[in-house]
């Protein structure tokens, strides 16, 4: 096996061309196996197989400098570089993570998550080596989908001014996650790919790039030749590669859309194994309301920004029609799209992964907030229970988007509660609303909820007590349910129990009514505790003569973590904090 022998890029150098094609179709294989069983990026990686094994096999990582764009196709890569056994060793499937990370090996320049940086990235790599006069290639890899975020741009744009050595390499593979939309930048490749490379209307040409072709980006000996001829160019090059998203498994190639992520799965039929089945989640019942919301009404529109599955399935986008924009990967102008839509009259809805909220704040803040336009965010996954890779935490989203000014931040708890919100939310016209959607199995109370939410930041309790109250926010009021009946039965307190609803606000009445017959106030939020929701509280409470205890997550950039023991290394369980509540009233 070829790929044994494979300790560091170095190893490829003395390789036989039957030899490099051997290794294609070996680590082909192993990131099959491994995806298969233990889920992941197959799509992207399935693609990349023969352009990895040529990257290394040309250029000199780690001296020459690979930087992967979002860096989920960075799997071949990792086992060419010192990291074979997480993807040949099932007992080591979780040694490395699924992005590109400098702690795991010199040759990922960054931990990369997020889309449309590797080119920013890259000019400034290749910026400081030039000061430092030094030589070296920098090669930025992007994938076509990639290009519809903004910072694409602005990186292409700053690489072709510079004049010096930087080798871009546009991986067009004619999807991002879902199949790309049609016009603007995918208009220009798609008349490339046709023309091979030829057509007048070079868009990269026009920005000042050496533009090169090639429309077998599946084949190694093609592959090793173009990066031969550019090494060491001394001035920007662009390569246009055209490749096969989930190249060499044939259900991939078929259902890309399905396989850039997921898994396990059966590598005879291709299908997955999934558990959910058809059980109703917070997701389908969201998707359901909207849908039902177009029919009723032409003026409500459902915003994407390149993860359209988190709303709706293929056929769903085809029924909604116009009523559904995936904007590609460019947050930025989804937020100020919905700004626009909803001046003008329109209903917008942005359904956005909390992780990926992050890229838009100054969107949020002076488009959306500032011009007080009332377009509604789905936050998804934020909370400690989404994603844990350190590149894709979800939980940072309360102290950035609690204190932008006019927005409205909820935090449902059921089913309830949700669509009471969504609906209040789409259909009011004064204030930006965002929705923190629950994360979790599906809870319903089986009542409807009458909330006007109009009336701003007042919290239900749902328990009246004395000496403690108890704040859970959102996807932690569960945990303060738990609190308060292990208070109860054991120690034979009755706590005053509080669904805040509202995030962005305090119900300063509540807070003051407390004073009269409680001595401590517990805030459980499931976020970053500085600068949340606990701090807000604790803040409002300083001149009274009531103790606050916070309960959240560490301001940590937490990776491929536990949940549950991340929870008790933070003090979020029931028994702790029990306990804590104990000291804290002599008991």
């Amino acid at each position: 096996m070829v790929l044994e022998k494979i300790q560091s890029p170095a190893d490829l150098k003395g390789l036989s061309a039957a030899e490099l094609h051997q290794l294609t179709d070996e680590v082909r294989s192993v990131l099959l196996t491994k995806v298969s069983q233990h889920g992941g990026h197959n799509g992207p990686n399935l693609g990349v197989v023969e352009m990895t094994v040529a990257l290394h096999y040309v250029f000199n990582s780690p001296t020459d400098k690979l930087i992967f764009d979002v860096s989920h196709q960075s799997y071949i890569h990792k086992m060419l570089t010192g990291r074979r056994q997480a993807f040949t060793d099932s007992q080591h499937y979780d040694d490395v993570s699924g992005y590109t990370n400098p702690k795991e090996s010199e040759h990922d320049l960054f931990t990369v998550g997020h889309t449309s940086t590797s080119l920013s990235l890259a000019s400034g790599v290749a910026k400081a080596r030039d000061l430092k006069k030094d030589s070296y290639n920098v090669v930025a890899l992007i994938g076509d989908g990639s290009l519809s975020g903004g910072l694409a741009y602005e990186g292409l744009n700053a690489i072709a001014t510079a004049k010096r050595n930087t080798i871009v390499i546009v991986n067009d593979n004619e999807q991002s996650i879902a199949p790309n939309p049609k016009g603007g930048i995918y208009t220009a490749l798609h008349s490339l790919r046709q023309s091979k490379g030829k057509t007048q209307d070079n868009f990269f040409k026009a920005l000042g790039y050496d533009y090169y072709y090639l429309e077998e980006g599946n084949d190694l000996d093609s592959l090793i030749a173009l990066f031969q001829e550019v090494k060491d160019s001394d001035h920007p090059v662009l390569l246009h590669i055209h490749t096969v998203k989930g190249k060499g498994f044939r259900p991939a190639e078929i259902n890309r859309e399905a396989f850039h992520a997921g898994g396990p799965f059966s590598l005879e039929t291709g299908e997955y194994s999934s558990s959910a089945g058809s059980r109703a989640s917070y997701s389908s019942i969201t998707t359901d309301f909207i849908m039902d919301k177009i029919k009723q009404d032409p003026t409500v529109v459902a915003l994407n920004a390149g993860t359209p599955m988190l709303l709706f399935n293929p056929e769903q986008r085809r029924t909604v029609g116009e009523q559904f924009v995936d904007v590609g990967i460019a947050e930025e102008q989804a937020a100020t799209m919905a700004t626009g839509l909803a001046q003008n009259g329109a209903k917008p809805i942005w359904a956005v992964y909390s992780t990926f909220l992050q890229r838009t704040y100054d969107q949020l803040s002076h488009d959306m907030a500032l011009n007080n336009q009332a377009g509604t965010v789905l936050v998804y996954l934020a909370s400690v229970y989404g994603m844990n890779d350190e590149s894709h935490l979800g939980f940072f989203d309360i102290p950035f988007l609690a204190h932008i000014p006019n927005f409205v931040y909820l935090a449902p708890t059921n089913k309830e509660e949700h669509l009471a919100m969504l609906d209040w939310a789409i259909e009011q016209t004064d204030h930006p609303v965002a929705i923190r959607v629950p994360v979790g199995p599906l809870k319903e109370s089986g009542e409807p909820d009458t909330t006007d939410y109009s009336h701003l930041n007042k919290n239900q309790v749902t328990q009246k007590g004395s000496q403690v109250a108890l704040f859970g926010l959102g996807n932690f009021y569960s945990l303060a349910e738990e609190i308060a009946e292990k208070l109860a039965a054991e120690h034979g307190i009755a706590a005053t129990l509080v669904n805040p609803k509202f995030i962005t606000g305090l119900d300063k009445e509540l807070l003051d009514s407390l004073e009269t017959d409680h001595k401590l106030v517990v805030a459980l939020e499931d976020g970053i505790l500085e600068g949340g929701y606990g701090q807000m509280i604790a803040s409002y409470l300083g001149s009274k003569n009531l103790k606050v205890q916070n309960y959240g997550i560490a301001k940590v950039y937490h990776d491929r973590y536990d949940t549950e023991e991340l929870l008790a290394e933070n003090g979020l369980t029931a028994v702790n904090i029990v306990q804590q509540i104990l000291t804290a009233l002599n008991i």
